[in-house]
């Protein structure tokens, strides 16, 4: 399988011939959607949905569809109808050839003012984990953990815990986009040497295979 970073908490996944993205958000690319087969998204926070995103992946590509929680599913199921999947945790499911497991419930605390929205994470291929906003542990080994780095929700002590937590083979960074080029050695030092697992980063565009 090979994954692809998009920017900020979007990535691509591509393996015979098939094409799944997670979370084109207002921050990805224009086209971070575009020629996918499998959308999913983790919840309805901009940086993770953007509608206009999704509507020119479904509209390029007839036989696409969206698996997503409630939130996002009754803002833009009616233009596309029996094509947007409602899921939640606990759920399984397979399209265009990747199972995928849905795990989590809530979005981490950004501040006990602010009421905590749904978010779901999306394990693929029981491999690769990308758990939105919030620090999900699945019931089920990991081999790579996309990571949200930087937020308004997190630090990097819970971070390089996450990590520990889950252990994954390894860890790559997600939700990136308002960490400055400076602080990048700090992270990529701290979360390496301490997470107990190989720590990696993709430029926006850049790929690996998994």
């Amino acid at each position: 399988m090979r994954l692809t970073k998009k920017t900020h908490a979007c990535i691509r996944l591509e393996k015979d011939g098939q094409t799944l993205v997670i979370d084109p958000g207002t921050f990805s690319e224009q086209d971070a959607a575009v020629g996918a087969d499998v959308i999913l998204v983790t919840h309805e926070h901009l940086d993770h949905f953007n509608e206009d995103r999704l509507r020119a992946a479904l509209e390029a590509n007839p036989a696409a569809g969206i698996w997503t929680l409630r939130s996002v599913a009754e803002k833009i199921s009616a233009a596309f109808p029996g094509r947007v999947h409602t899921v939640g945790h606990g759920d399984t499911f397979s399209a265009a050839g990747f199972d995928v497991q849905v795990h989590g419930e809530l979005h981490a605390v950004i501040h006990p003012d602010i009421p905590r929205i749904t978010n779901v994470g999306y394990l693929v291929d029981g491999s690769v984990f990308h758990p939105g906003d919030a620090l999900t542990v699945p019931d089920h080994p990991v081999e790579t953990l996309m990571i949200p780095v930087q937020a308004p929700w997190n630090k990097i002590s819970e971070v390089i815990d996450y990590v520990r937590e889950v252990k994954p083979r390894r860890a790559i960074d997600i939700h990136d986009a308002l960490l400055t080029d400076l602080a990048r050695p700090i992270y990529d030092s701290q979360i390496g040497s301490l997470g107990g697992a190989e720590h990696g980063r993709l430029s926006p565009g850049e790929a690996t295979d998994l």
